[in-house]
């Protein structure tokens, strides 16, 4: 009337289901991310011994944004402050003339702060321009939102650079960088723009684009000139 009685067996097999419980509840036990010393309602999952958080989550407690396509997701943080989100990328607004410094600093080689940020900007157009090509040759659909965060973290980058420039080679080669970051700010619209028109794009067609070899080829340059320390030109980066 009332079932057949538990044996041995059946007793094992309903502790085994608690344990799994209980260590599956443990895994999934939740904790509260801390930024900067500010408590957040970002969730915390440890699981293996190892912190996960959710994407959607850590981008609302930093004011950013998150937009996907195709294999790729992209985070967009911004680019100043956590209560200014980026909007339209412009190229910065602080342009250096050819006026020459005044002092000793004038004949001298990159400063260590104009070098470690021109790095630093060199850097991060190559993740740019690895996002555009990786999208092209793979038929991801292009947008201005899947590029974004690469876009806005060259322009602040530039601008670090701007700020650091103290002597002439410092000025001569922000104009070099700002240069290139421009050519691939076109190059990105350009294959933006033809996606946007439904252009076919080829799976190659950056190999047989002349502002793409361009951008490649002042990249070598920059990077020698950055492990030479003074500056020289190149027109590749004009």
């Amino acid at each position: 009337m009332f079932g057949k009685p538990s044996t041995p067996r059946t007793n094992v097999l309903w502790v085994l289901v608690i344990l799994v419980s209980a260590f599956s509840l443990k895994a999934a036990e939740r904790h509260t991310l801390v930024l900067n010393g500010r408590s957040t309602e970002v969730p915390v999952i440890y699981v293996s011994g190892h912190p996960y958080v959710g994407l959607e989550a850590l981008a609302n407690a930093l004011n950013g944004s998150i937009s996907s396509s195709g294999a790729i997701v992209a985070l967009s943080l911004p680019a100043s402050s956590p209560n200014q989100a980026s909007s339209t990328i412009a190229p910065p607004a602080v342009e250096h003339t050819q006026s020459q410094p005044a002092g000793p600093a004038a004949d001298q080689g990159f400063s260590r702060e104009f070098l470690n940020a021109g790095i630093e900007q060199m850097s991060t157009l190559r993740e740019w321009h690895t996002a555009l090509q990786t999208a092209i040759q793979n038929g991801i659909p292009l947008s201005a939102g899947l590029l974004q965060p690469y876009r806005a973290q060259a322009t602040t980058n530039l601008r670090f650079a701007s700020v650091a420039a103290t002597t002439t080679a410092d000025h001569n080669a922000y104009q070099l960088l700002n240069n290139v970051y421009r050519n691939m700010g076109k190059l990105s619209d350009k294959y933006v723009n033809m996606r946007a028109n439904l252009t076919f794009i080829a799976p190659d067609a950056l190999q047989n684009d002349d502002l793409n070899q361009r951008i490649i080829k002042c990249g070598h340059f920059l990077g020698a000139m950055a492990a030479s320390g003074q500056f020289s030109d190149d027109g590749s980066c004009h």
